[in-house]
């Protein structure tokens, strides 16, 4: 059997266990699962993947990488993403802007990398994710903030100041971002795994096997899909796929060079999921704006649950389905042709939509003029 073909089914398996673990599982329960994956199994297998790189220069590039792919990403969801709302939804358009740019890559994406890529390829993953953890607690919350100042009926300069300043130290707090820095000063001593106690060593190491079953299980376990606005948001996160799947052609068509397993890595990272970060700058804002009395909200939070709950089993198999047919994805002229046929494909019910519209608009104006009614003549009286 293909090794690509078992390995996707070893995972989907996993998962298959996770959503009938379903019932047994409360939403409590997940949290403290989640707390878990973050904060001992994913920084565990962060450290061990980093500290078996060797530290270049050239490692900068991957998080100022994923840094422009975001603000990129942030231009297309303004001119494109939102394009298919109407001009009156300003909530859903800000609170679209603040969740399709970001990534998740640490319950969506790395625990795929890891198994069909290796250690290596999940330390630059991890590196990439410092340049989008940039845009996604510092940039977004100061944009949401901003979009609350310019709204708000009160200002609040003081409380903004003081919880930007606790979400520096939050970022520092983070058990992942703490452990690429500790990992990234030992590599700069010359230091490696090797160079701990042999029961300290082993222990990471045992921590490290347990993240990918973990948060396999966790996926299939958090599944809950709202169907109210599911179509929409499809279509969104499928339009957000296809721009995606452009920008890495164009990054492997500036650089043929490239090895397949690093094509892999720029055509899946990118496919992460949305942030929950954003969600929780949301959030606040929404809290501001209920003490502060603001009948129209800034972000449309229900519409952002949505978007999470969807977010997430979309990645998971198109990152899946990506290393399922990896020979076929690692080809740039492949990676054109899916991203323009997935953004087009998102296009047509709204095409249908606009094109019934003006149909019904002539056939008012033909059935007027067949019985001789003026409009214009009517409303002239009127007046």
């Amino acid at each position: 059997m293909n090794y690509a073909l078992q390995k996707t089914l070893e995972l989907l398996l996993i998962i298959g266990l996770g959503l009938l673990l379903q019932k047994k599982v409360a939403k409590d329960d997940l949290k403290g699962i989640k707390t878990l994956i973050l904060s001992v199994a994913l920084p565990a297998t962060i450290f061990v993947a980093l500290l078996k790189i060797e530290l270049k220069g050239s490692l900068l590039i991957f998080p100022l990488m994923a840094l422009v792919f975001n603000f990129i990403m942030a231009i297309a969801t303004k001119y494109l993403l939102t394009s298919s709302l109407p001009k009156n939804e300003g909530a859903k358009k800000r609170t679209l802007t603040m969740l399709l740019p970001s990534l998740a890559p640490g319950l969506s994406c790395f625990p795929f990398i890891i198994v069909y890529l290796g250690d290596e390829y999940l330390a630059l993953a991890a590196l990439a994710d410092v340049g989008n953890k940039i845009f996604v607690l510092i940039l977004l919350y100061m944009l949401g903030m901003h979009w609350y100042h310019a709204r708000a009926v009160k200002d609040l300069v003081a409380t903004t100041s003081s919880k930007l300043k606790g979400l520096f130290l939050s970022m520092l707090n983070e058990p992942i971002n703490l452990v690429i820095i500790v990992a990234l000063v030992l590599l700069g001593f010359g230091l490696s795994l090797s160079s701990f106690p042999e029961f300290l060593e082993n222990t990471i190491v045992k921590m490290s096997l347990i993240m990918t079953p973990l948060v396999l299980l966790f996926i299939g376990m958090a599944v809950r899909i709202k169907f109210r606005e599911f179509g929409f948001i499809f279509s969104l996160l499928m339009r957000r796929a296809g721009i995606t799947f452009l920008l890495s052609a164009i990054f492997v068509f500036l650089f043929p060079a490239l090895a397949a397993p690093m094509i892999l890595f720029i055509v899946v990272f990118p496919q992460s999921a949305c942030s929950f970060w954003p969600f929780a700058h949301m959030s606040a804002v929404s809290t501001l704006e209920e003490k502060d009395e603001q009948k129209k909200p800034t972000f449309d939070i229900n519409f952002a649950v949505n978007i999470l709950a969807c977010s997430m089993p979309f990645s998971t198999i198109l990152i899946i389905s990506i290393f399922s047919f990896s020979d076929f994805f690692v080809n740039p002229v492949v990676l054109t042709v899916t991203g323009i046929i997935m953004v087009a494909v998102t296009y047509i019910p709204y095409l249908i939509t606009k094109l019934k519209r003006s149909n019904k608009s002539e056939e008012v104006v033909n059935y007027n003029t067949f019985f001789g009614i003026n409009t214009n003549a009517h409303s002239s009286e009127n007046n």
